[in-house]
């Protein structure tokens, strides 16, 4: 079956052998055209199934009410709830959302920015891949003029908006909280350090341990993509090393829970012997047991802030000019895995 032809204002005009220019008009609700014919126009528009060409109107008007968002994954809590708020704040504004997710690819993530740019969006919100090192498709977006907000991942060499948490105090208040509870020998299962969130967070767990006078061991410090299986697979090196940690720190929430799969599959106690730390506060920390301790990274406000600078920036031209830099403060929710 060939594909249904798409209809046009012309097959619409030739129904009702009136102009493309006056179904056009009775379509915008023009004061010349007669009720009549924009009453027919919207019955025939019906008939045919039309569907107006929303990158045509952009092209036309210069505006869209499209925003690009641009996430690493949408299965995680964190991303989920950053985009509801966003789509939130934007959609009382009048605008609409469209998200992509990179899964981490650098190449997708340049694909993703290429269609968000063809279909003329007027803004885009995005949270850096893992892979992203090369910001030259992120400077595309800069040079065509729109707004670019970054949050949770960005670059500081892009010199743009920015939205996130205070990542190098995130790790100061883990290593405190663990030193309180005795822990001398730290263990950090992070991120790559090409990206800024991560490299940020083992900065403040290194100067962290200096602060309490413990000893830097590289072989405590693992670089990972940080899914659940990195999680098992660092935990189960960590517990090889002849003199093993009594804490982890682990840069998110599902390497954390892979951590815990194989304390609990070794019969290690968590707490007792070893104290285990996530990031990101997922739903599923509080479930399992025992409980996971984590890092709150105020999802929530994260949005609703990244959505309202880029509606600052489209409505005053003086804050075109300016640039946010928003931190919020980190937040440790306590729980069994560390108490």
């Amino acid at each position: 079956m060939g594909n249904k032809k798409r209809i046009t204002i012309k097959d619409i005009a030739n129904e009702l052998n009136i102009s493309p220019a006056a179904v056009s008009k009775a379509m915008h609700n023009d004061s010349r055209i007669s009720e009549k014919t924009k009453q027919a126009v919207k019955r025939v528009a019906k008939e045919l199934d039309y569907q107006p060409n929303h990158l045509a109107s952009a092209l036309r008007k210069g505006k869209s009410n499209l925003v690009g968002v641009i996430v690493p994954k949408t299965n995680s809590n964190f991303f989920s709830s950053v985009i509801e708020s966003m789509e939130t704040v934007l959609n009382k504004a009048g605008y609409s959302i469209i998200i992509t997710q990179s899964n981490e690819s650098f190449e997708k993530e340049c694909k993703s920015i290429d269609t968000l740019l063809f279909t003329q969006v007027d803004g885009i919100i995005a949270s850096m891949a893992n892979e992203t090192v090369d910001l030259s498709h992120y400077e595309k977006i800069k040079s065509k003029g729109i707004p670019l907000v970054l949050f949770d991942r960005g670059e500081n060499d892009l010199n743009v908006d920015y939205v996130g948490i205070n990542d190098y105090d995130s790790s100061q208040i883990i290593v405190k909280h663990l030193v309180e509870k005795g822990c001398k020998r730290i263990a950090h299962i992070g991120g790559f350090r090409r990206t800024r969130i991560f490299n940020n967070r083992i900065k403040g767990y290194v100067d962290a341990l200096i602060k309490h006078n413990l000893p830097i061991d590289d072989s405590l410090i693992i670089e990972s993509s940080l899914t659940l299986e990195d999680g098992r697979r660092e935990m189960e090196h960590l517990l090889k090393l002849e003199n093993r940690p009594d804490a982890v720190y682990v840069a998110s929430d599902y390497a954390a829970l892979g951590a815990l799969q194989v304390l609990n599959e070794n019969n290690i106690n968590v707490p007792d012997s070893v104290r285990l730390i996530g990031f990101g506060n997922e739903p599923f920390t509080s479930l399992v047991s025992p409980s996971i301790t984590s890092v709150a990274q105020h999802s929530t406000e994260i949005g609703r802030i990244a959505a309202e600078t880029f509606l600052k920036h489209v409505s005053n031209d003086v804050l075109k000019q300016s640039l946010n830099k928003i931190i919020l403060d980190a937040e440790l929710i306590v729980r069994d895995s560390s108490n």
